[in-house]
């Protein structure tokens, strides 16, 4: 038990657990720093907050996300549920786009992400003839409007391929001069997939940021993209600076392949994120039975070394016709996906939407003395059950300022007199 007995704390958030089943420890802040983490802190604070038995920590990471395609599925028709439409009606779709209603559509987004306990997000923002800069402009202004609560880092991204629009390659060059964070590619798209790999890097290395492809998403083991993109990657020395999405060929494959193609990861510094809602969503369409979930086994390729996350991908759009960029109810429906139950498996889930999502985008996270006041409360008794339960989020701060308040569930019994 200890007391301070300089100026008053701005911030105790009392009664809460940092571990499974934990002990309850109190949590002092100064400034946007933390000062204790310790039972008992007896110190006069300008905002104290109850937690109740809540479980505690650095809050949500969302490695993969589109806000700029967001909520748009009135502007679309979804006859066959697969990848190829979904890109052909975005495609057309996003001609429309104009900065106003991208920016309502990811602002929309982006509270419910908060509201969810998301601290820190990558967004894909699609840069194109079609697109133009619009959504680019729009997506910059929800990053800086939003910053109070949320850190994202935006991804100029060739959706559509890159080969077959030569003039994109300027587009995304002149993104990353004007406030882009990274550079993406989908080589699926493109006629050229290595050419398409091996152009993204080209940016890649002129300005010195990270990579983020959207690789393999189908169900062909026999067919893959990231051969060139490993080779790249170490030609390079990008290593610890290159992730790739969806790869849901991985799933097909036999484990003795999936290890082995997890080693090579390991080796090269290339991270995975896989996108549960999207991957069941757009895959398998081909099969009237014993429906392939087409996700890839994050869980084992995690065990050998990789950095792994699990993502949101889409919101209401042909990608995914449903989402409340949740990441705890994503994490959920990946334990089920992967038919996972043993402590450690499900203490890995939560990481991948905390800790290793984190390091994926090269961030610290989590709770300790002298770091980041940002935290987020879960109405569990720990990270494992959070994951189990879909732990209902309570409440949030970002650098020791409260950005969200859930408040708890309040059960109300009629009187039987």
């Amino acid at each position: 038990m200890s007391t301070a007995s300089d100026s008053p704390l701005d911030l105790l958030i009392r009664n809460v657990r940092v571990k499974e089943h934990g002990g309850l420890v109190d949590i002092a802040v100064r400034g946007n720093r933390i000062v204790a983490i310790e039972p008992g802190f007896r110190c006069e604070a300008v905002e104290d907050f109850d937690g109740d038995g809540a479980f505690a920590f650095g809050g949500f990471v969302d490695t993969h996300v589109h806000l700029d395609k967001a909520c748009i599925l009135d502007r679309c028709s979804i006859c066959e549920g697969t990848l190829a439409e979904a890109v052909r009606q975005t495609s057309s779709a996003k001609a429309d786009f104009t900065e106003a209603d991208v920016y309502d559509r990811a602002a929309q987004v982006v509270e419910k992400a908060i509201s969810h306990g998301t601290v820190r997000m990558r967004t894909f923002v699609e840069i194109d003839p079609r697109a133009g800069f619009r959504s680019f402009e729009a997506i910059k202004r929800v990053k800086e409007e939003y910053a109070f609560a949320i850190d994202i880092e935006i991804c100029a991204f060739a959706q559509d391929g890159l080969t077959n629009e030569p003039q994109m390659l300027d587009m995304l060059d002149r993104a990353l001069s004007e406030g882009a964070d990274l550079v993406g590619g989908c080589p699926y798209t493109d006629p050229d997939p290595v050419r398409h790999v091996d152009l993204i890097f080209s940016l890649a290395v002129r300005h010195g940021v990270a990579v983020d492809f959207h690789l393999d998403f189908h169900l062909d083991p026999g067919q893959s993209d990231l051969p060139a993109v490993i080779a790249a990657t170490e030609r390079h020395g990008w290593q610890e600076r290159v992730a790739i999405g969806h790869v849901t060929n991985l799933s097909a494959m036999p484990l003795a392949d999936v290890i082995h193609i997890a080693d090579k990861l390991a080796a090269a510094g290339i991270a995975l994120t896989v996108l549960p809602a999207t991957d069941l969503f757009l895959t398998g369409r081909g099969h009237d039975r014993l429906v392939p979930r087409g996700v890839a086994p994050a869980h084992v390729i995690a065990r050998r070394g990789v950095v792994t996350s699990i993502a949101t991908n889409n919101v209401m759009n042909p990608f995914t016709p449903y989402g409340d960029a949740s990441l705890i109810r994503m994490a959920n429906l990946y334990a089920n996906i992967a038919q996972l139950s043993r402590d450690d498996d499900i203490h890995s889930v939560f990481e991948m939407v905390g800790q290793s999502a984190a390091r994926q985008l090269g961030v610290q996270h989590g709770l300790w003395v002298g770091g980041d006041a940002t935290i987020v409360l879960v109405d569990a008794v720990g990270p494992m059950a959070a994951v189990r339960e879909v732990g209902r989020v309570l409440a949030g701060w970002k650098n020791g300022h409260m950005s969200f308040n859930n408040g708890r569930a309040r059960i109300r019994r009629r009187s039987l007199v």
